[in-house]
């Protein structure tokens, strides 16, 4: 009976030593620390940047009364759609009065400015229409080599696209041609009818130098207008770019052609677009927070479908998101997984439960990820926000488990 005893007895102190060892070693144990982790992965990463923007029509003519006199009522509204040479408004000419020297000498240098401007425009229309047949002639040759495989389809839009814009420029040329004939014939008219009465009920028609539609129409009422009165303004909606303020850090980056985004511009989904021009000149311009900054204007050209933002109008708010480089197939990691190690960079990787230290060499830089050149593989996982609290060697627990 004494050996089962003794056999219990040495059982029950062996038992309590184990308790007492792994209470001690539970103790003594470095504590875990609490993180978050996400996996190096690999695919396309962009590096980007936004800035509020607004429309703005891409040619606003603007129609003003040629002669002094008393405008009648003008029925048209904003948004109504005109043709070329419609009658817009009626003006009954007051009596043309004998012109001072000086009067007459403006007269006279209106005309020879409104001489200069048709002829600048005929020589405009003849750019236009050289720049117009040699798109037509390169997205021909592109359709060709696209159907035989020597081209990406991407070139042929690129060819379909300047093919579209010289035909709109043409038919921008020529409706400032239309208009430079009109300031021109309002100005020799002022000479050929100094000193003249008007004749009894005679009125002058204005008409429209465009087609497109009615923007804004300051008079409604019949009333007495002098020369040069805003009588309306006049434009065609499909033809909108966008204009946007950006920071000249920023600007330098851009180049015409680069590919751009419209967000939250009030319709469903993203508009694609592109940089028409950057403006060679800046201006200072104080932020919300009072702090000055140097911005120059961005011009954007809508490459979307016209039906997706047939909505859009004249001075509508948009925000465009510019896409400074874009690469395909990226390691990359969360941005926020990133801090300085001296002059480089560095993470803490996850390896056997523990946090390592290690530097990385980073390219591309986006605002949520970074370009992994050196230091991480792909399926590797990294501490996102680190605090004080982990060093090389900290024992995690990871939030998802892992």
């Amino acid at each position: 009976m004494a050996a089962p005893k003794l056999i219990r007895t040495s059982l029950y102190w062996l038992l309590a030593a184990a308790v007492l060892a792994l209470l001690a070693w539970a103790a003594m144990r470095e504590p875990e620390q609490l993180a978050s982790t996400a996996q190096v992965t690999r695919g396309p990463l962009e590096v980007t940047f936004q800035e509020e923007g607004k429309t703005r029509l891409k040619a606003r003519y603007v129609v003003t009364a040629p002669v002094a006199g008393m405008v009648r009522r003008i029925t048209l509204q904003p948004g109504d759609a005109v043709r070329a040479g419609q009658p817009l408004a009626d003006i009954e000419p007051a009596t043309s009065q004998l012109l001072d020297a000086r009067t007459r000498s403006q007269a006279q240098a209106e005309v020879r400015g409104a001489e200069a401007q048709l002829a600048a425009t005929h020589q405009r229309i003849g750019a236009a229409q050289a720049a117009e047949r040699l798109a037509q002639t390169e997205l021909r040759r592109a359709q060709t080599l696209q159907q035989a495989g020597a081209v990406a389809l991407e070139q042929l839009d690129q060819a379909r696209s300047r093919a579209d814009t010289t035909r709109a420029e043409l038919a921008a040329a020529q409706a400032d041609e239309r208009a430079a004939a009109e300031r021109l014939a309002a100005a020799r008219a002022l000479l050929a009818d100094e000193g003249r009465a008007s004749a009894a009920g005679k009125l002058l028609t204005v008409t429209a130098p465009v087609a497109g539609r009615v923007l804004k129409r300051p008079l409604e009422s019949a009333t007495p207008v002098p020369v040069g009165t805003v009588l309306m303004e006049i434009g065609d909606p499909a033809l909108l770019e966008i204009e946007t303020e950006v920071l000249s850090t920023d600007a330098v980056r851009l180049a015409p052609g680069m590919a751009a985004r419209v967000l939250r511009w009030g319709g469903e989904g993203e508009l694609a677009a592109r940089v028409a021009r950057v403006e060679p000149g800046g201006f200072t311009k104080v932020s919300a927070l009072g702090v000055e900054e140097q911005r120059t204007r961005v011009i954007l050209d809508i490459d979307s479908p016209r039906e997706r933002w047939a909505a859009l109008g004249d001075a509508y708010r948009v925000e465009v998101e510019f896409i400074v480089q874009q690469e395909a197939g990226v390691l990359q990691l969360p941005g926020s997984a990133l801090f300085r190690a001296g002059d480089g960079w560095a993470v803490y990787r996850l390896e056997g439960g523990r946090a390592r230290r290690t530097p990385v060499t980073i390219g591309l830089r986006s605002a949520t990820a970074a370009q992994v050149l050196q230091g991480l593989d792909e399926g590797d996982r990294v501490v996102v926000q680190p605090d004080d609290r982990i060093v090389d060697g900290t024992r995690l627990k990871t939030t998802d488990g892992r």
